[in-house]
């Protein structure tokens, strides 16, 4: 018998575990993961960015939990020997016509409490010497990081609080059992308390294996990057970003200089035919049907036709890839690039048609379901964790145990 159960071994279910284990240091705790690993989707694939919380809407959860998120995540880097680096990045306009949207986003920076400041184009030009621009804003709390060395130092900290991590073990089915739970997996039966559903590309569907209704459906969108040649990463010295399009729910290429100290550009945005498909010939029939039955997908495709054609031309077309990229760096030619990884990113999307845009944590009976945690959930993973905490009631058999 467990006392929490958390489905998904991402870094959002790996920094709430943890967060259980500090807050009831004497419950019993399990973590199940489908994969053979840990972070193996979203969090092992994303570009290791430790965000600001400048795009986003002041209040949100998003903006709050990414600002103080960017400050744990460094301390807890520096506490742990996690090779992290706080560079800070440029976002800048490249025609008159952004200035408005940069000056807007700068606007919101200070509202959300973040250290930024406006930039001309000879200052610009001080940081990152070959990009092109009519002005900029400077992000100082912006940081680099391998979230995958976060998530194994996290799966550490949680086995000596005492929990237990189960790798290759699938929830396939949630049955009632009383007042508890048994989740039933490819590796046995696990009757637990309470439910953590941090499930990622699949939390709608545990959500609704646990008689939950997320009301919004995990739309799958592959994110697909390219990779400065080595000789040609001293165009890139930190983070370099366009404005972003405020209609358009994703940021626009940039280029990444990650901790290793390559440098990714990227990344587009298209429609992925499997929630798991990181190759443009994957294809899950489940997956696709549920999309393309799925009317909120319809609604979001005519809102955004233009956007997303654009994007599978760039999916498909490295020239017209390149292109995009040389709005920032002109100097980059199709042989300074080559392909690397992709990403999923799993977006949940109303019936509606609008995409959910900040973190969605429903609850249910004896359980919370994480059902929209794309970026910056790596960011916000500890502030996350710490919030999910405080939303469980607190058990009644270690009421006399819990720590102050």
């Amino acid at each position: 018998m467990y006392d929490f159960a958390i489905i998904g071994g991402g870094i959002v279910g790996l920094s709430t575990a943890m967060a259980l284990g500090e807050r009831y240091p004497h419950a019993k705790i399990l973590v199940l993961e489908k994969e053979s690993q840990w972070a193996f989707h979203q969090t092992g694939n994303n570009s290791g960015v430790i965000h600001s919380g400048i795009y986003y809407k002041p209040g949100s959860f998003k903006a709050k939990f990414s600002r103080d998120g960017s400050r744990s995540m460094v301390e807890f880097c520096q506490k742990h020997d996690i090779d992290h680096e706080v560079c800070g990045k440029v976002i800048v306009a490249s025609n008159q016509q952004e200035l408005p949207r940069l000056e807007n986003l700068y606007t919101r920076g200070l509202e959300n409490g973040l250290p930024v400041k406006r930039i001309s184009p000879e200052e610009v030009k001080e940081i990152e010497p070959h990009v092109s621009c009519v002005g900029g804003i400077r992000v100082f709390s912006t940081g680099i990081v391998n979230y995958k060395q976060v998530c194994l130092k996290y799966a550490e900290l949680i086995r000596n609080q005492g929990g237990d991590l189960r790798l290759n073990t699938q929830v396939l089915k949630i049955v009632r059992s009383g007042k508890n739970q048994v989740l039933e997996t490819n590796n046995g039966r696990f009757e637990t308390r309470f439910v953590i559903n941090c499930a990622g590309l699949h939390s709608d569907r545990i959500a609704k294996l646990g008689k939950a209704n997320p009301e919004a459906k995990i739309v799958p969108f592959r994110g697909e990057y390219y990779e400065l040649t080595p000789e040609k990463r001293y165009l890139v010295k930190t983070l370099i970003y366009p404005v972003p399009n405020p209609d358009f729910p994703f940021l626009g290429v940039h280029f990444t200089r990650m901790i290793d100290n390559t440098v990714h550009a990227g990344p587009n945005a298209v429609l992925s035919l499997k929630r798991e498909g990181y190759k443009k010939t994957d294809f899950d029939f489940r997956d696709f049907a549920e999309v393309i039955t799925y009317p909120g997908f319809w609604k979001l495709a005519a809102k955004h036709a233009d956007e997303g054609i654009q994007e599978i031309i760039r999916s498909f077309s490295k020239a017209a890839f390149v292109k995009s990229l040389q709005k920032l760096i002109p100097e980059v030619q199709a042989k300074d690039v080559i392909p690397t990884h992709a990403g999923v990113r799993a977006q949940a999307l109303m019936n509606n048609g609008s995409l959910v845009d900040d973190f969605l944590i429903i609850n249910g009976e004896n359980s919370i379901h994480v059902c929209n945690a794309p970026s910056p959930a790596a960011t916000s993973s500890l502030e996350i964790g710490k919030a999910i905490v405080k939303q469980i009631p607190e058990p009644t058999h270690l009421h006399s145990l819990v720590s102050s």
